[in-house]
């Protein structure tokens, strides 16, 4: 067997599967896990931001909480393989897309990754930005920089916080252990604390449930209400669709699969349900106390005063920085070390995806809710969906669960095809993006228009490229007979 072999090209000790002594997890590990990374800025965000799109409070609630169960069955399933066999993402993709191809969606979902690492640094920055502005009297604030859009002390606090995750790759994600025990509770309470501030400020629960859905009769989107509904159920499956492609890369330290089962069951949906209720209630309070809606947490509590506004921030920094590197750097630092496996190690994958996330311009994405919700979020489902589709397709139909270890790691074994690619996988997945191309198209900005089909099934995109790709290879790949 060669995949101990270090002159193996597809092989380095951070790609091989996990021994018996490295699968410690139990559920409350994953149920303490997704606590940290769901309660964070970007998930806070997509419930306000749903209450900004027209919206009450519970059709805000239910929206996220429904598509947080939906993205949990393909994170339990697809997490199956790294709990069985110890394997991470890229190297579970091997056996649908090729010892060779596997690089296609590893990199896919990489740049997805780098997308959102920019997108928490720059939230963490803008908390480190808010906060030095109240202690030092706005001194930070001052003209746009040309090209950017943003003034130099964002910019400055934005790669001041960078370099803090380039700090805790350099010394290894179990230097900040301590911090993500730690984070879940006092993010927790932070939420409460901004509930109670929003609850005494604008005087009772009744104006923090009272503002109205746009979609009534007589309000402003009337009738439209599942116009905005399903794109904004597909871009709450969007949100984790990466998290349910790279879950191996977590559940292959479990001790069984109901740790995983269980600890994910219990850590996904509750926590965003509540985060959700969370949210809504604060934007629906800052309606009463300051006459507008604000979705963004940043901003409402550079808005607050005193020594709160501090400490929320710091808890947000916090929350950030947990949330990061254990959604956004651990996936792509393995995706890329499988790129070139004797040469990127897990942690110079961290390296490339931090300096990718700076080169992105977060701030871009998060300008309005329609370049957040419709765009960012549906536009990579669009992209993720089909790989999902396929992977589940080959494990459990093709492969019955069952998987070779040594050819995952042997270029002229079972997952070997032609040339190290399985060119059914990729004419799958390109089949199954193609058509949600159109509309995402549109909905960038890049085409003023395209056919009503191409919109409705962009709707959708997440599940249109899940099907779609999930029957192709289905029916292009042979059986395995034993």
């Amino acid at each position: 067997m060669t995949q101990n072999n270090n002159d193996n090209p597809l092989w380095n000790e951070d790609l091989a599967p996990t021994t018996d002594a490295q699968r410690t997890w139990t559920a409350t590990h994953y149920a303490a896990l997704w606590v940290s990374m769901a309660v964070s800025v970007p998930a806070y965000m997509l419930a306000s931001g749903l209450m900004s799109e027209g919206m009450n409070w519970w059709q805000a609630v239910l929206t996220v909480f429904l598509g947080n169960v939906i993205v949990l069955i393909p994170m339990v399933l697809v997490g199956h393989a790294g709990a069985k066999h110890g394997i991470p993402y890229p190297v579970l993709a091997r056996t649908s897309f090729g010892v060779r191809g596997a690089q296609l969606p590893a990199i896919l979902r990489a740049i997805v990754a780098c997308g959102w690492f920019g997108i928490q640094t720059w939230l963490g920055g803008q908390a480190i930005y808010t906060i030095l502005n109240l202690i030092m009297n706005n001194a930070l604030q001052g003209s746009v920089l040309p090209g950017l859009g943003i003034n130099a002390g964002q910019l400055g606090c934005f790669l001041l916080f960078w370099a803090l995750h380039i700090y805790f790759i350099a010394k290894g994600t179990d230097s900040i252990r301590w911090m993500e025990t730690a984070a879940a509770p006092l993010l927790l309470l932070s939420a409460l604390g901004l509930v109670w501030w929003a609850y005494s400020k604008a005087g009772g629960f009744g104006p923090m449930v009272s503002t109205p859905s746009q979609f009534v009769e007589g309000g402003k989107k009337a009738g439209q209400f599942w116009t905005v509904f399903w794109p904004s159920l597909t871009a709450m499956v969007g949100y984790w669709a990466t998290l349910a492609l790279n879950i191996p890369d977590f559940t292959r330290f479990a001790r069984s699969q109901r740790d995983q089962i269980v600890g994910q069951a219990i850590g996904l949906p509750i926590p965003m349900g509540l985060l959700a209720l969370v949210a809504v209630l604060v934007t629906s309070a800052t309606v009463a106390i300051y006459g507008e809606a604000i979705w963004d947490p940043v901003a409402l509590t550079g808005k607050m005063g005193g020594i709160s506004v501090v400490i929320a921030l710091i808890a947000l920094i916090i929350a950030t920085i947990t949330t990061n590197l254990a959604a956004n750097v651990v996936s792509p630092a393995y995706d890329f070390s499988n790129v070139a496996p004797r040469h990127i190690s897990f942690k110079t994958g961290g390296y490339i995806t931090a300096g990718l996330g700076l080169a992105m311009f977060p701030w871009k994405i998060l300008e309005t809710t329609q370049g957040y919700i419709f765009t960012w979020l549906i536009g990579y489902g669009a992209l993720l969906g089909p790989i999902a589709g396929i992977m589940l397709v080959d494990y459990f139909l093709i492969r019955r669960t069952r998987l070779n270890h040594a050819d995952l790691f042997t270029e002229h074994g079972e997952y070997g095809y032609n040339n190290g690619w399985n060119l059914r996988a990729v004419i799958a997945l390109v089949l199954g993006v193609l058509p949600n191309l159109p509309g995402f198209l549109k909905a960038a900005g890049f085409i003023s228009s395209t056919l009503p089909v191409f919109e409705t099934l962009y709707t959708y995109a997440w599940f249109v490229g899940l099907a779609i790709s999930a029957v192709i290879y289905a029916l292009l790949m042979p059986r395995k007979t034993t």
